[in-house]
């Protein structure tokens, strides 16, 4: 029993390893005071580059607020048509079998469509439409890009949670008289909203991380970060990178810490809610 615990924590502490030990290397490099553009060595500590991090040509500003722009509009909208999509569809599916559409599940997979395809492909599809059509590369084709591929999370994480409902839920608020706009904002709305929520911030996590697709619609004025990156990478990697994404993992380990302090505290108070019911 002593073995078998000594092999778990072990084989725990090299996954924790592997895991943590290229975050650890960054953010430690991040400090590094060595100018060159492959700054393997450590020359000391500074903390210059975070102060550059956002200042003049070089940095990172920019090309941070270009792609926090274009994630906020096409999660946005993203929602707004994946989850009109999946509560409409689901609805299709909750009338008898002979009113449904037969077109449903290819409607569905047409859906999908944008993450199963290879980001290159739909990156030259996207390209070869805009310019069709004379549509100049800059923001509103990068918008319109990652709303595309955004569609699908929003609307495969709504309609899981819709399918595993209690038509009776629905059909029980227009018995008592709920018009049917009624219903969608009182009844539905309440019940997907942890999945708008979770799928709004994996469609935004999506968009603020894809490269490829804004690869091929970008325009001069309209750099995102991850092209900016890589632009900076092809010549060395620039301790300014590693500081960049030591705020970001900053960033992203705050939110998952500040939304455990909300759940914990949620969860408090419907324990004292019980209790005093009880």
């Amino acid at each position: 029993m002593k073995r078998h615990s000594f092999l778990s924590i072990l084989f725990m502490a090299l996954v924790l390893l592997v895991l943590y030990l290229p975050i650890v290397t960054v953010v430690a490099y991040s400090f590094n005071a060595n100018t060159g553009r492959n700054p393997v060595e450590f020359l000391g500590f500074t903390t210059r580059w975070y102060r550059d991090l956002f200042s003049g040509t070089r940095g990172y500003g920019a090309a941070l607020w270009m792609s926090a722009k274009v994630a906020f509009w096409s999660t946005l909208i993203s929602v707004v048509i994946g989850t009109l999509g999946a509560i409409g569809m689901t609805q299709r599916s909750l009338l008898p079998e002979s009113r449904r559409s037969r077109s449903e599940g290819i409607m569905e997979t047409l859906v999908s469509l944008p993450i199963m395809i290879p980001e290159i492909i739909l990156g030259m599809a996207f390209m070869a439409v805009f310019y069709g059509v004379g549509l100049p590369f800059g923001e509103l084709t990068l918008v319109l890009a990652h709303t595309t591929f955004c569609i699908p999370y929003i609307f495969l994480t709504v309609k899981s949670m819709l399918a595993g409902m209690d038509p009776a839920l629905f059909d029980a608020a227009r018995d008592l008289g709920a018009t049917p706009r009624r219903v969608l904002t009182d009844i539905t709305m309440p019940l997907v909203r942890p999945a708008i929520i979770s799928g709004a911030f994996l469609a935004m996590a999506m968009s603020l991380d894809d490269f490829i697709i804004s690869f091929f619609v970008y325009g001069p004025s309209s750099v995102t970060l991850p092209i900016k990156v890589y632009s900076s990478v092809k010549v060395g990697v620039s301790p300014q990178i590693n500081a960049l994404c030591s705020v970001m993992i900053a960033v992203a380990f705050l939110a998952i810490a500040l939304s455990q302090y909300l759940s914990a505290i949620k969860e408090a108070r419907n324990r004292r809610k019980a209790a005093k019911r009880a």
